[in-house]
């Protein structure tokens, strides 16, 4: 039998559109008194949820860490007084003694009464808003990346030879060939010459051969929508980084330790703090840390054959 912790504890059972509740209260050397009852999704009720919870006298609340549904619950209840800890639901699936017909929110409640909930960790508002921020800014850029590739794709598909002198088609000189394309404007020898910067200027006989092209309106017609989607998402990125660097203004301290390591900039350092936080007690050890991030070597050795190269992460997106 397990021994009991704690007098007073609610174990939740998250779903889509309802919230299941139990809570075990009792003195630790008896059979605990089971109450249960279940709430809706939307903000009121979960603000029901918290009142009840309270006026049971609860301390400590625990859910599983099952898809998105239990972030709005977290979001809600971290406002009351409670001890908040987001299980592994993997974890406490697995754990032994668990009867066929027990409920997963008592199940839930039981394991937290007897200490056996490990909690995940979940970073303070701050950091989670950051953390939306660096993760939409990567999707951006990925976006952007998109459409440079099928940019290039129509140039190739057109015959337009310009990625065979320049290593950069999106620098400032081939943006301002992409621009005269879409516009459907004749580049000329003096334009070249006037406006390429640097060695493409010596080769502007070059650039206007490439130029030489089978490029029809269909082709400008879909440089064009890339073109302008292409600037949309950089003026999403960069209004993205200001809000990222006005997240990261008030842990200025952390952020420059960061970029005193070599190879990290100010991009990546605002992802380090925005995945792991500013503050390193959450994590039990470096290797909690490593393993964290799967990181940590481990040892998945069948028949002579290894499976992964390391732990999964620890914690809760």
């Amino acid at each position: 039998m397990l021994e009991a912790i704690l007098e007073r504890c609610a174990g939740l059972d998250v779903h889509q559109e309802s919230v299941v509740a139990c809570v075990l209260s009792g003195p630790l050397d008896q059979k605990p008194k089971c109450e249960i009852r279940t709430f809706g999704t939307m903000t009121d009720e979960l603000l029901a949820l918290g009142e009840w919870l309270s006026e049971q006298g609860c301390s400590q609340v625990a859910m599983e860490s099952t898809g998105v549904y239990w972030k709005p619950v977290w979001n809600v209840l971290e406002s009351f007084d409670f001890d908040l800890l987001l299980a592994n639901a993997h974890h406490i699936k697995n754990l032994p003694g668990r009867k066929t017909d027990i409920k997963d929110a008592e199940w839930i409640a039981k394991l937290l009464r007897c200490g056996l909930i490990e909690n995940s960790f979940v970073p303070p508002v701050d950091i989670r808003e950051l953390r939306d921020l660096t993760r939409y800014r990567k999707k951006l850029v990925q976006e952007a990346t998109a459409e440079k590739n099928r940019i290039h794709k129509l140039l190739q598909d057109a015959n337009v030879k310009l990625t065979s002198h320049m290593s950069d088609i999106f620098g400032v000189s081939g943006r301002l060939l992409l621009q005269k394309i879409v516009d459907h404007e004749v580049i000329t020898m003096d334009f070249l010459e006037t406006h390429m910067k640097g060695a493409l200027r010596h080769k502007s006989p070059k650039l206007l051969q490439s130029l030489n092209s089978r490029l029809r309106a269909h082709h400008r017609s879909m440089i064009r929508m890339s073109w302008e989607h292409l600037q949309y998402i950089e003026s999403s990125i960069a209004q993205m980084e200001t809000h990222i660097r006005n997240y990261t203004k008030d842990k200025e301290e952390s952020f420059n330790l960061l970029l005193t390591v070599p190879g990290i900039n100010e991009n990546a350092a605002a992802v380090i703090l925005a995945e792991i936080g500013t503050d390193m007690s959450q994590f039990k050890s470096d290797h909690s840390l490593a393993a964290w991030a799967g990181m940590s070597p481990g040892n998945h050795e069948s028949a002579g054959k290894k499976n992964g190269s390391g732990q999964g992460p620890e914690t809760v997106n």
